[in-house]
């Protein structure tokens, strides 16, 4: 059997969530199935493959699809005429768009409706492009897979007449992210704040991920706590991050707040494993790969009290309502005055991470191609 895979969000410089879900399962299953021949498509030169094998092939096709007109033209078009070419038996398409015009049975991973829910923190040109496609691209795909509970019903909820039944295939942390040493936790204190304690935040900075709020929410805490407690930022400037640049031109605990852009992921488990605490109090995941990290390196987390993020962190984080910095606050005091608190979150999320396996989920992504292909037979 050929699968193909679109690799279009493969980019090792700033690889995120979609893509570390993508390649995290495939790096498994072309390991577990050398007898399938697997075909990452691209859409752009890139520096390394990030999946290899001898039964893995990567093109790559133009145009490069980072606007409307040229992902249609690359989903519908150019992929389309070399998947056709290849004679793949199935087409995985990771990101939540598919192909309206291939013959090719396609697997749909949708991660979740953030466009919905929060559509001003998207372009117009994508809140159309969302609303008119997402219910064809559902129509279209043989099969749907998403990420958690939270975001099966939502699809169901969002597209009754479609009659949808997702499977979910969630998330987990890699293996790297583990408890730290108190050297190595002092290492990287040194490096990034100075050998302080911090709060640690992850992902792209953008509106969906709260980062004025949590500025908020470290403004009060300075205020109840005189400490030398940090606050670090690990992630790129993603998109409308403008007011957030702004506001810390003037924050007056600036000096107290790290931004170390994208990192990779070895120096991301390090950071990640001397936090003090992780804060992912965002205003929707449809996962939130993080909190899992977090969990499994033996770091306490505060999640937001919403989406699909109760369910990822049951009884083992705290929560806080992303609109109310106050409870944000609070919830880092808890944890800053509390240690029998914080020392008992930490051995409830090492337990709960465990219940997170990428093994499990390969081979239900793998059950999900096989049916992907019994579909169109």
């Amino acid at each position: 059997m050929t699968i193909a895979v679109n690799a279009i969000f493969f980019n090792s410089a700033n690889l995120e969530g979609y893509g570390h879900y993508t390649v995290s399962i495939f790096k498994l299953l072309v390991n577990q199935y050398p007898q399938h021949q697997f075909v990452f498509i691209y859409d752009r030169p890139h520096a390394a493959d990030l999946i290899s094998g001898p039964n893995v092939q990567s093109i790559t096709v133009a145009p490069a699809a980072r606007h409307i007109p040229a992902f249609f033209y690359w989903y519908n078009i150019s992929a389309a005429l070399a998947i056709k070419k290849l004679k793949a038996d199935v087409w995985v398409q990771p990101y939540g768009f598919c192909s309206i015009s291939t013959g090719i049975p396609q697997l749909l991973v949708v991660h979740d409706l953030a466009f919905k829910h929060f559509p001003k923190h998207i372009s117009w040109t994508q809140r159309w492009h969302y609303a008119a496609m997402t219910p064809r691209f559902l129509k279209k795909a043989k099969r749907v897979v998403t990420v958690s509970e939270f975001s099966k019903l939502d699809i169901i909820q969002s597209y009754p007449k479609l009659k949808l039944n997702p499977s979910v295939i969630s998330g987990a942390a890699r293996n790297g992210f583990m408890p730290l040493s108190w050297e190595e936790k002092e290492q990287v204190k040194e490096a990034y704040t100075d050998g302080y304690e911090y709060f640690l935040c992850v992902g792209g900075i953008n509106p969906r991920k709260n980062m004025m709020h949590i500025l908020k929410a470290f403004s009060l805490f300075k205020k109840w706590h005189k400490s030398n407690m940090k606050l670090v930022f690990a992630g790129r400037l993603a998109w409308q991050y403008q007011d957030f640049v702004e506001k810390l031109k003037t924050y007056k605990y600036r000096n107290d707040v790290v931004l170390t852009g994208y990192v990779e992921e070895s120096i991301l488990q390090k950071l990640t494993g001397a936090a003090y605490a992780a804060l992912y109090v965002t205003h929707f995941e449809g996962f939130g790969l993080p909190i899992v990290e977090a969990m499994q390196s033996g770091v306490p987390v505060v999640v937001g009290n919403n989406s699909s993020m109760p369910e990822v962190g049951g009884d083992a984080v705290l929560y806080a309502d992303a609109a109310q910095p106050e409870t944000i606050a609070e919830q880092m005091q808890q944890l800053y005055r509390n240690e029998q608190m914080r020392e008992k979150l930490i051995k409830k999320g090492i337990e709960r991470a465990a219940l997170f396996s990428w093994e499990k989920a390969a081979q239900l992504f793998w059950e999900e191609i096989l049916a992907t292909k019994a579909v169109s037979s």
